[in-house]
């Protein structure tokens, strides 16, 4: 019996860069991948919040428009949150079953953030990836990951950058 039911994780984007600190390093996600797939088999609930800093930084811009610039950044995060589903749906040969929703309407990439949806997930025992921060502009994805562990109600957040 583990000690929480249920977890939300924050992977930054650098973090999933590894040293290359730039793009997805597939050893670090294997290694990621490795640890979720322990906490599902415990029987934990685990969600988890992608930033997108490895491919794009909003705030960074330089004089690009910031909403334009943070929307940018949003779809960094579905980079990542695809590159980790895929990685956990293949981790071993017997991977998790993952889901991932956007809070950006994208649904030929993605199910829509929709919370009801996203405990049905968790109650069937799958990973919930989270991206597109929160949708809107000038909030960091650090926040949509505390916004997410309230709404799914998460025993704890974890922060992994």
């Amino acid at each position: 019996m583990s000690k929480y039911k249920r977890v939300l994780l924050k992977l930054s984007g650098e973090a999933l860069a590894g040293d290359k600190k730039i793009g997805l390093d597939y050893d670090v996600i294997t290694s990621f991948g490795k640890s979720i797939k322990k906490c599902v088999d415990a029987g934990v609930e685990v969600g988890i919040v992608v930033g997108g800093g490895n491919f794009w930084r909003g705030r960074s811009s330089g004089a690009m428009d910031r909403t334009r610039a943070d929307h940018m950044g949003m779809l960094a995060t579905v980079i990542n949150a695809l590159g980790v589903a895929d990685e956990l749906e293949q981790l071993d040969n017997c991977g998790l079953e993952v889901r991932v929703q956007t809070a950006i309407s994208m649904p030929q990439v993605a199910e829509p953030y929709i919370r009801n949806k996203a405990m049905r997930h968790f109650e069937k025992g799958r990973v919930v990836i989270f991206g597109c921060g929160t949708g809107n502009p000038f909030f960091s994805t650090d926040t949509a990951a505390a916004l997410r562990a309230a709404e799914i109600e998460a025993d704890i957040f974890f922060k992994a950058t």
